[in-house]
């Protein structure tokens, strides 16, 4: 059978898109033949490519995987015990009247820090001050009445003497005398006792402190000794933090008391700012045999009342400091069941920003802020990877980016 005509001109082929009118006019025992030459042709094609890119082919494995890394480093690190310690005022008075009478009126401010003896309430005076008249004039009027008797006393003494009175009439006289005297001691007292009430109608701060809510309000009237007080103040400069530390560190608290103290940072719950300082200046006298634990407690100066009574804070307590250690960021040491390990990036291997990883397992140490302390495992000024750790694998290959390509 005759196969396909080309043109008379001798130009080769008819165009492609002119084959599939070829195919259909092709004997149906030509088409397998014509279908097998240009799949041949592609598979030429596609080889004649891959040698002009070099002859390497496709690449085998999986892309490096983009990971974020850093360089360990030695440091003097401090090593420090964390515990969560509550706030204390340093001293808290409770302000109750100690007279009974109609509140008038409140010199304060909520809120308002006050000093010692400032004026805070007031109690209306007038009933005490009446009483206190009362009992100075009952007091004037028995000094009259022992001028009288010691007069009296005189004369029938005289008398006495003289046989014109009876020793009776004088003993009498006498005992007018002293009962007059007992009687001003006691007016005196009374007199004193008044003066006091009349003085109990100003309350004053006992300490210097920040005031709290006004509790009853001016207008109400106030019994002696009522159980709600009417404010409370509180020194809150400086403060106390109360924590407690595992006992095992008893010894090694002891011997920084010793020394002359032990330092402290004092941090309030989710605030970011630095740290507030202080020093440890009471150790409990017992351990706790629930807890296993030891109380001790700080002072802190607050002198910008960053700090409130009943606060709970964390305390970082600075036992001693390891000097020269390798550190790493917290955040490169992962957790498996073997133990703790990091991905190093090998230095021979490590090139332009690529390189392959190892698996190491290490030891560490205390951690500060973000770095952690790795006593064995890694040396320092090697590469190890902070970011991307899951999707590696020993001896996978990575491409180092920085932060800024997050």
């Amino acid at each position: 059978m005759a196969g396909p005509q080309y043109s008379k001109s001798g130009r080769g082929p008819p165009p492609l898109f002119d084959l599939r009118k070829t195919m259909e006019s092709t004997p149906k025992s030509r088409r397998a033949w014509i279908a097998g030459g240009v799949l041949f042709a592609m598979v030429a094609g596609y080889l004649a490519v891959s040698a002009g890119r070099g002859g390497k082919g496709p690449q085998k494995g999986p892309p490096p995987a983009p990971v974020l890394a850093a360089q360990s480093e030695t440091a003097d690190v401090p090593v420090t015990l964390a515990a969560i310690g509550s706030v204390q005022a340093r001293a808290s008075v409770a302000i109750k009247s100690r007279v009974d009478g109609h509140l008038l009126e409140a010199h304060f401010r909520e809120g308002q820090t006050v000093a010692k003896d400032d004026l805070l309430l007031r109690i209306d005076p007038r009933p005490f001050a009446a009483q206190l008249k009362q009992a100075e004039a009952a007091l004037a009027r028995d000094r009259a009445q022992l001028a009288k008797a010691k007069a009296d006393l005189s004369r029938y003494g005289s008398l006495t003497e003289k046989g014109f009175a009876s020793r009776q009439k004088y003993e009498e006289a006498q005992a007018a005398v002293d009962s007059l005297a007992a009687t001003i001691r006691a007016d005196e007292a009374a007199v004193e006792l008044a003066r006091l009430q009349l003085e109990y109608t100003t309350i004053r701060a006992p300490i210097g402190g920040r005031a709290g809510s006004l509790l009853v309000a001016p207008g109400n009237l106030v019994k002696a000794g009522d159980a709600q007080p009417l404010v409370v103040i509180n020194e809150t400069r400086p403060v106390y933090v109360s924590f407690t530390l595992p006992e095992q560190h008893l010894n090694e608290i002891r011997r920084r008391m010793a020394e002359g103290g032990i330092a402290v940072d004092v941090r309030p719950s989710e605030d970011r700012g630095q740290p507030v300082a202080g020093v440890v200046d009471f150790v409990n006298n017992a351990v706790d045999p629930a807890t296993g634990t030891i109380g001790l407690r700080a002072t802190i100066a607050n002198q910008d009342e960053r700090l409130l009574p009943g606060q709970f804070v964390t305390v970082r307590v600075t036992m001693n400091t390891l000097k020269g250690a390798v550190v790493v960021p917290s955040q490169a040491i992962q957790n498996s069941q073997k133990g703790q390990y990091v991905y190093v990036v090998k230095a021979a291997t490590l090139k332009d920003g690529r390189g392959e990883v190892e698996q190491r397992y290490i030891k560490p140490g205390p951690a500060f802020e973000s770095k952690t302390v790795v006593a064995e495992g890694v040396a320092a000024g090697e590469t190890v990877i902070v970011e991307g750790q899951m999707r590696l694998q020993p001896g996978g290959r990575v491409v180092l980016r920085s932060d800024k390509a997050k």
